[in-house]
């Protein structure tokens, strides 16, 4: 079994809570194979016209630019991660409201009709990943569970919606660290407590999958 981690956030665990959820599930995941994307330190061009004309010339045969040669490798990178992941985790903290731009980058290069998802011959979406499972670990240091604020939460509900819905797979686990910068007081406890949900999700995988 293959555990895909996708990292999206580069501060130190010392200073960001999804960064040492990230590191705490790699201290406890074990017996699996378990391998790192980390969209800070890929080479990970955003997705704009580089990336169709890339397209162009290959149907083409032309000579491509170094742009358009690095985006195309990225997105084959990220897309042959993806393929070889039986488990897909992603450790990434809610940003102004919504995910980290190379974290929506490396959605982008997935995001492909024929690839995680196609159109049947009725125009209908139909899932391509269902064989694939996904855990998701957040940080937030604001409180957005309340019905008052959960509307305004874009970076798990996003995440969900596309990994879940869009690509069909298994949201096997989930785990949201909230509140601990709105209550400073609180704030290590609430950490230490949101921890302890990782460490067992991870001893939770290495007993399924060992």
């Amino acid at each position: 079994m293959n555990v895909l981690v996708v990292k999206a956030n580069n501060r130190p665990a010392s200073e960001a809570v999804s960064s040492k959820m990230y590191e705490t599930f790699m201290e406890n995941i074990e017996g699996v194979n378990v391998t790192t994307y980390d969209v800070f330190a890929e080479d990970m061009p955003y997705l704009g016209q580089d990336l169709f004309n890339a397209f162009g010339k290959v149907e083409s045969g032309e000579e491509m630019t170094d742009m358009e040669q690095r985006i195309l490798a990225a997105k084959q990178k990220a897309m042959d991660a993806l393929t070889a992941a039986d488990i897909v985790v992603f450790a990434f903290p809610l940003w102004n409201l919504t995910i980290p731009a190379k974290l929506q980058t490396f959605i982008d290069y997935v995001y492909q009709a024929g690839f995680t998802f196609k159109y049947d011959e009725n125009g209908q979406a139909v899932q391509l990943m269902t064989d694939k499972k996904a855990v998701i670990l957040n940080a937030r240091g604001g409180i957005y569970s309340t019905p008052e604020a959960a509307p305004m939460e874009m970076a798990a509900n996003y995440i969900k919606n596309v990994a879940g819905g869009v690509f069909g797979m298994e949201i096997i686990n989930e785990v949201i660290i909230e509140g601990h910068a709105a209550a400073p007081d609180q704030a290590e406890a609430i950490i230490a407590e949101g921890l302890e949900k990782v460490k067992a999700v991870a001893k939770e995988l290495s007993a399924v999958l060992v």
